[in-house]
């Protein structure tokens, strides 16, 4: 038993041994700390807080080869890839300053694991589902904050000092980015935080053999421990939340609205008045989703489809502006592997997120959306405008 070290906490559950090692995901002492643990305690089974995607990932460095961005903009994950890769950036820059690679804690835990003859657990939630059911009660407007306090974040790392990696230890790398967001929509740490201490409470205590070392963010810790006694549901943990019902109720509401306006701007104000409040729709709609391209440095092809698309788009519940847009783009400036390869580093910088085809698709995605959307909302005032002079 290492003594005296405040990163171990030591556990028991029915007749199995645990050691808890806390630690930071960009840390070289907590690779040599869970090292030198299990080393020296040689235990049946080594848990890592890691999914299956994520332990493939940390093994296979060209794994974004395989991104079918087509694929993504169909399957509507396009904000949910861009967020994930925001997300891999912050780590990834961090660990490039002190010079450590991302989750060498969690590859030292897997080597050690397999010098010791000890089985490989993992032990975390699939990272798809916890940010599915986190972008599942987030809406329109939480998603973009989130988006840009994401890329905000890449622009502060360099006030980080390598004593400031200890501080982090306290919490979860996501729980960090998303402080402010968490602020507005609790529930976002629930999901991030509190489900995932559940999920690690029971996979640890459930993993086989009698001696287990465990390894987790130190943010995890108090949780787990909170948690390890409890009856927890795991299958309620892995499945989506139902759909916001209001939300799906506005996105057909907001659109009937509207074409009933054109409607009664038609049958009260006559041909002028409904004919305005059309070019308006279009003039709003079209342009910002327009700007919305072309801050994300879209192709001209791209561009025009944006401006011709979202008025049309706005109006039809189950299309998004970004999403015609988006496909535009990858037909025009088709990701090469050159792409594929020089994503992880391209993703280290902002730049590099303009610079980097499969990103700036994702960029034209949620830029022509968020403009488009403004688009409806700068829109709707002047056709009520219109309509009021309008009548009789």
């Amino acid at each position: 038993m290492i003594p005296d070290n405040p990163n171990l906490t030591y556990l028991k559950f029915d007749e199995k041994d645990i050691i808890l090692v806390g630690t930071a995901h960009v840390s070289k002492e907590s690779a040599r700390l869970v090292r030198s643990v299990i080393e020296e305690e040689k235990p049946d089974t080594v848990c890592v807080e890691l999914c299956s995607s994520r332990f493939q990932a940390i093994q296979q460095k060209d794994r974004w080869q395989n991104t079918d961005i087509v694929k993504i903009i169909r399957e509507k994950k396009s904000f949910l890839l861009l967020s994930n890769l925001l997300l891999a950036s912050f780590q990834k820059r961090i660990a490039k300053q002190f010079d450590v690679k991302p989750g060498e804690e969690m590859l030292a835990a897997i080597e050690s694991a397999e010098s010791a003859g000890a089985q490989i657990h993992l032990a975390d939630r699939d990272i798809r589902t916890t940010l599915s059911r986190t972008w599942r009660v987030m809406g329109f407007w939480s998603k973009i904050k989130l988006i840009f306090q994401l890329m905000l974040s890449l622009g502060q790392l360099d006030e980080i000092k390598e004593e400031d990696i200890e501080q982090m230890k306290q919490q979860d790398v996501l729980e960090t980015l998303l402080t402010e967001v968490g602020k507005s929509l609790p529930e976002i740490k629930s999901i991030l935080i509190d489900e995932r201490d559940q999920y690690l409470a029971k996979k640890i205590r459930t993993a086989p053999g009698n001696k287990i070392v465990a390894v987790a963010g130190a943010g995890h810790i108090p949780g787990i421990q909170k948690h390890w006694q409890s009856d927890i549901n795991i299958h309620a943990l892995e499945t989506l939340p139902p759909r916001n019902k209001t939300i799906d109720v506005l996105k057909w509401l907001i659109p009937a609205a509207i074409i009933g306006l054109f409607l009664a701007g038609f049958f009260y104000g006559g041909k002028k008045a409904g004919t305005d409040m059309i070019v308006w729709w279009i003039l709003a709609n079209g342009i910002l989703a327009g700007i919305g391209a072309i801050i994300a440095l879209a192709h001209p092809v791209t561009v025009l489809s944006s401006i011709l698309a979202a008025p049309l788009t706005s109006l039809n519940p189950m299309i998004a502006a970004g999403w015609v847009s988006g496909l535009v783009e990858a037909f025009s400036r088709k990701p090469k592997v050159r792409d594929l390869e020089a994503l992880p580093d391209d993703i280290l910088s902002v730049r590099g997120f303009w610079k980097n085809n499969v990103t700036r698709i994702l960029l034209v995605v949620v830029f022509t959306n968020l403009g488009s959307s403004l688009g409806t909302f700068i829109a709707f005032p002047f056709i009520v405008k219109v309509l009021i002079g309008a009548a009789p």
